[in-house]
Parts: structure tokens; sequence; C-alpha cells
């Protein structure tokens, strides 16, 4: 049995309220999508009082992100519209906050740096978004199943971006942009060696499969 995330505890709270009122996941979506691209557009304001908006906007948004999944399962309204849904959000949101972060950092020590490491962020959160998917059904997920993030402990590596609020307020933002870009990236990469050995694995499992000695087939029938 899998235990369950502190993050997805805390939205299953919620989940279980919103079930009660017929709540659907892709209401909560969409709202945590609204969410997600206003803060990045507080961000890219370039004002600390903006930033300051925009980091609480943005975890909002994110949690909002583990109660949508958390309110299909209780509902048990999973859907394929629902899965890519949720996908492109989870996109949209990460491109625009590298984006955003990136135009309104430019302005601070690091120049026009800023506009390589949003672009590096917004890249990776596009190609990580395709790996992924790839990844699922690449495991034999349903369309309303995903492989996920890695989880350490009681927590998985997307609960990182909840620090994005305490580090914002506390006049950190520019060494957590540089961390997150560089932190994505590597991510990126890593989900491609992921796919890249899965694909292997499922190679050398159906090959043997293909014959035997002498033109027996194996298999279940």
């Amino acid at each position: 049995m899998t235990k369950e995330l502190y993050a997805q505890r805390l939205a299953s709270v919620l989940a279980v309220q919103l079930a009660k009122i017929d709540a659907s996941p892709n209401h909560v979506t969409a709202v945590s999508l609204l969410f997600g691209l206003a803060g990045a557009g507080f961000f890219a304001l370039g004002e600390p009082w903006a930033a300051n908006l925009g980091a609480g906007l943005f975890v909002i948004a994110r949690f909002l992100d583990s109660v949508d999944g958390r309110l299909a399962v209780v509902a048990d309204r999973r859907t394929k519209f629902g899965y890519y849904f949720d996908y492109v959000t989870g996109v949209l949101c990460y491109s625009a906050l590298f984006a955003g972060m990136g135009i309104g950092l430019a302005g601070g020590p690091l120049g026009s740096w800023t506009y390589a490491v949003g672009a590096a962020g917004v890249t990776s959160a596009i190609v990580s978004a395709f790996l992924n998917h790839s990844l699922d059904r690449l495991s034999g997920l349903g369309e309303s199943e995903s492989v996920g993030y890695p989880v350490f402990g009681g927590f998985s590596l997307e609960d990182g971006i909840f620090l994005i609020a305490p580090v914002t307020w506390i006049g950190w933002l520019t060494p957590f942009f540089v961390l997150a870009g560089i932190g994505a990236t590597i991510y990126c990469l890593w989900t491609l060696g992921r796919l890249l050995v899965t694909r292997r694995q499922r190679r050398s499992r159906v090959r043997p499969t293909a014959s035997r000695p002498g033109g027996a087939k194996t298999g279940s029938a």
C-alpha cells in the first residue's frame, strides 16, 4: 500500500468537502490555472509587493492542483479529459512562472541572464510534460493515471514549489529562481533517462516472448 503524501492528505480534506457539494475536478483545475497564471503575471511586474502576492497565488494554484486529483478519486470522476487538462494546466502554470520570474528579475543582479534561466525553465517544463506523458503510456497506466514525481519520505519532488512563497517573502527569490531553473533542467534530463530505461526494459521483456527455438510461440493465450 502506497503511503499518502502530506500534501495529498491536506488536499483530501478539502476534496471530501468539495465532493459533498458535487464540485467538478475540472472546475478546480480551471481555478488552479487562473491562480497560477495570475501569480506568474504578478512576478513579471518586477515589484516586491507583486512578487509577494504572486508567490502566494502560485502556492494556492499548486495546492489546488493536488485537490483536483484527490477530488477525482474521492468522487470517482476521473476522466480522460481531466487527465489531459491537468497536464496542460501544469505546463502552462510552470512555463508562465519561469517566464514571469525571468522578466520580473531582469532588473536585478542577474540582468539579462534571467531570460536564459527563464527560457531553460520553460523549455524543461514543456519537454518534461511530454516525456512524463510518454512514460505514463509506456508504463501501462490508464488515461486518468500518471507516474508522478519522485517521492522522498512523505513529500513529492513537486512539493518543493511550495517553498516559493516563504523564499520570496524573505527576499531570496533570485537564488531560488536560479536553483529552480537548474533543477527543472536536471529533472527533464532525469525523466528522459527514465523513459529510455523503461523502453529498453520493455523491449527486453517482449523480445524473448516472440518465439522459441523450433518456432514455438510463447506468451499467454
